[in-house]
């Protein structure tokens, strides 16, 4: 638009300025004599009309020019109008297109914060629906945890407190043994007859129903301290009046009765009649966990290391992998066992009616309670144990037998250590162990009870050297067959001195055994009988005492109903006397006795 306007003024001046000089060339021409053509042909002139002049037509095209220069200006002020109008609009757009903009922003800003709250509310609502499924699902399993304790409940609940006779079973066993003993279903290991005893010759058949078990037990959880007590009792036991004649006259036995606390922080107390410490625990060292040997037998295995008394027991449980616990037991030192031993000591004696003990059983005046402390972990395969145990061997001792002037209270130490491990093979379808016990007077935990004391010529007691081991390999190929496989021994070694020429103590090489290859009631040359009589001039000390286990047991069903299961089990053991003075074929070795039997049982176990 500028540009047409500055040609066309352009153009307007050129158009002055032709119309200057041509105005300038006629002044000019006026100046000089009219000449006779010219006034002739003014003269012609005259008689028309003139044509219009060069200012003339200037001042028209100045005219037409002017009036396009008009038109050029009122389209530009119409253009300018417009520009400024359409700036405006222009403005009001981008004020618009920001405004627009702005709540643009703040709709994505509102839009941004709603998917925010859109997914926590997502989010709650997942978890609503999880805890709701949750719910649901705790509720479904509380309903058929509610159902199952209807239809089969695990106890009787009595003011909060569980009572279930979980352990208790009906049993009927038998035991053959192809060398008679005179016990029932538990053998007295050092009871074997030797070869060529009179036992030795006969074998015998029981049929008993007295390993069967009555066991209760209460739970109960009170704020951080779970609660528990434990009965449990069988028949193996007589008194005065019991036999087989026509009636079943046994007694009760307690086999274990106590109570345990144990917190929430790991700490567990407890104390009664139960399994020791120094047994084999299962998992951890609460009350309950033992592992006992997978036989009939009631006295178990040879190598199988046991006590179970009256104890007070205090375990913790340090992260769930180590474990920590003391007991303190009540004590009971076996008979001095030896030969030619002195009678200037009292350490026990037999009991009496008024303190409610066995008038024919030894009791020790015991210094002080047993002591045990043991460790064990679980660090991630297998359970193992570490433990110790101190005992305290007291007498009175008196100088000179036919007076007490003198006389004084001795105290002599005994204490053992041993260990355990055992762990699952095979996806657990195989189970091995190994468990062992050495020390001085530690005998009375060995199965075999073989001996812990032995006396001195002074009176005063020594503590015999020993050790306890047993070697475990179980197969479970399905969850209803279980095979084992036992092998142990208990072992006490020699321990005398000399008294002048006479050997005092344990194992001497100077024991009589010129009777033990002859059987007592045989007749003698001249003689027309004999009577059966006890053995003699055959007593050299128990050496040692090994046994191999091996049996199954199948369950026929396992269910909230209860358990129903047969086993058999196949003994073979060996009882060795230390060597002594004559009576053996080869005087480095003693004389032995072994025994097979063979055990079956048919059991229900009460769910």
């Amino acid at each position: 638009m500028r540009f047409r306007l500055k040609a066309a003024a352009a153009a307007v001046a050129a158009v002055s300025i032709l119309g200057v000089c041509v105005h300038a060339t006629g002044q000019a021409s006026s100046t000089k004599a009219p000449s006779t053509k010219a006034s002739s042909a003014k003269t012609k002139k005259a008689k028309t009309p003139p044509p219009p002049s060069v200012q003339d037509q200037i001042e028209e095209l100045r005219k037409q020019m002017q009036s396009q220069i008009d038109s050029l200006r009122n389209d530009l002020t119409q253009k300018d109008a417009q520009l400024r109008q359409a700036q405006q609009s222009a403005t009001d757009a981008q004020a618009a297109a920001a405004k627009a903009q702005a709540a643009a922003d703040a709709q994505q800003a509102a839009f941004t914060q709603n998917q925010a709250a859109v997914s926590t509310l997502q989010a709650t609502v997942d978890d609503v629906k999880n805890a709701n499924a949750l719910a649901v699902g705790d509720l479904s399993d509380q309903t058929a945890a509610i159902r199952k304790s209807i239809a089969t409940p695990e106890g009787i609940n009595y003011k909060g407190v569980l009572i279930s006779p979980a352990g208790s079973f009906l049993e009927l066993a038998t035991v053959w043994r192809n060398r008679a003993t005179g016990g029932d279903i538990n053998t007295p290991l050092t009871g074997i007859p030797l070869d060529n005893a009179q036992g030795a010759q006969l074998s015998e058949f029981f049929v008993s129903a007295r390993q069967s078990r009555i066991a209760l037990k209460a739970t109960g959880k009170f704020g951080f301290v779970t609660a528990s007590g434990y009965y449990e009792a069988d028949f193996l036991s007589s008194g005065t009046t019991s036999n087989a004649n026509q009636s079943n006259s046994y007694t009760l036995r307690e086999r274990e009765l106590w109570g345990d606390a144990k917190l929430d922080n790991g700490w567990d107390f407890s104390g009664g009649t139960g399994w020791s410490l120094i047994a084999e625990n299962g998992a951890g060292l609460a009350r309950g966990t033992q592992v006992l040997p997978s036989t009939i037998d009631a006295q178990y295995t040879a190598g199988f290391v046991w006590a179970r008394e009256p104890s007070f027991r205090i375990t913790k449980n340090i992260g769930r992998k180590w474990f920590a616990g003391a007991s303190f037991e009540n004590a009971q030192i076996l008979n001095p066992s030896g030969q030619n031993l002195p009678t200037n000591y009292l350490f026990g004696a037999t009991g009496t009616n008024g303190g409610l003990y066995n008038t024919t059983a030894n009791y020790s005046f015991n210094y002080s309670p047993d002591f045990i402390v043991k460790l064990a972990a679980e660090p991630g395969w297998g359970h193992w144990e570490l433990f110790g145990v101190e005992r305290n061997f007291r007498s009175r001792v008196y100088p000179a037998i036919t007076t007490s002037a003198g006389a004084y209270n001795d105290l002599q130490i005994g204490a053992g250590i041993g260990g355990s491990v055992r762990g699952l093979l095979d996806k657990k379808r195989v189970t091995l162990g190994l468990k062992g016990l050495w020390g001085q007077g530690v005998g009375r935990f060995g199965s075999s009870t073989i001996a812990d004391v032995t006396v001195r010529p002074s009176g005063q007691m020594s503590p015999l050297h020993g050790f306890s081991a047993l070697s475990t390999v179980e197969l479970n190929p399905t969850p209803r067959f279980n095979a084992y496989f036992n092998y142990g021994a208990d072992y006490i070694g020699r321990n005398y001195v000399l008294n002048g020429t006479t050997q005092v103590g344990y194992g001497t090489r100077s024991a009589n055994m010129s009777g033990c290859l002859i059987e007592p009631g045989s007749p003698l040359p001249g003689a027309t009988g004999a009577d059966a009589i006890a053995p003699t001039n055959c007593t050299g000390s128990n050496k040692a005492v090994q046994e191999f286990t091996a049996g199954y047991w199948f369950n026929f069903f396992n269910n909230p109903h209860g358990r129903l299961r047969q086993g058999m089990t196949y003994e073979l053991i060996r009882r060795d006397l230390w060597s002594g003075a004559g009576g053996t074929t080869n005087p480095s070795n003693g004389a032995h006795g072994t025994d097979n039997m063979i055990f079956t049982s048919f059991r229900y176990y009460l769910p």
